[in-house]
């Protein structure tokens, strides 16, 4: 089962255990939950649910791993040709890490997978007879 979820202007395509960064959050603490309520798609491996543009009723559960991740460094170089005028400044965006607990979406088939009738072989193929 997956679940397509809106988070600030991004969207992140999610599962139950999955560990996602998201818009960072200031006042959050570690092991803290966090609630999505932005489900704009879901599948259980039958029949999408899909929004318009949110599912109503519907819920991501996340618990809080690390409160504050630094992205990765953006250099940002200005030059102005023959005035000798150069600026160059960085910048670190932050994130906060969360892990997926839970999903879920009223009304969604969850379809088990089933498991194969023969297993192949080491070759990759089904024993001849």
């Amino acid at each position: 089962m997956f679940a397509v979820i809106a988070d600030g202007s991004l969207q992140y395509r999610v599962r139950e255990g999955d560990r996602v960064t998201v818009a960072y959050r200031k006042e959050s603490s570690k092991g803290e939950a966090i609630r999505f309520e932005e489900v704009l798609l879901a599948n259980g491996g039958g029949a999408s649910a899909i929004g318009n543009p949110t599912i109503k009723g519907a819920a991501v559960e996340a618990k809080v791993v690390t409160p504050e991740v630094k992205g990765p460094k953006l250099e940002v170089q200005k030059i102005r040709r023959r005035k000798n005028s150069r600026r160059h400044t960085g910048h670190r965006q932050k994130y906060t890490s969360v892990e997926i607990t839970a999903i879920s979406v009223p009304g969604l088939e969850i379809v088990a997978k089933s498991e194969p009738a023969e297993p192949a072989s080491a070759t990759g193929h089904a024993a001849e007879k």
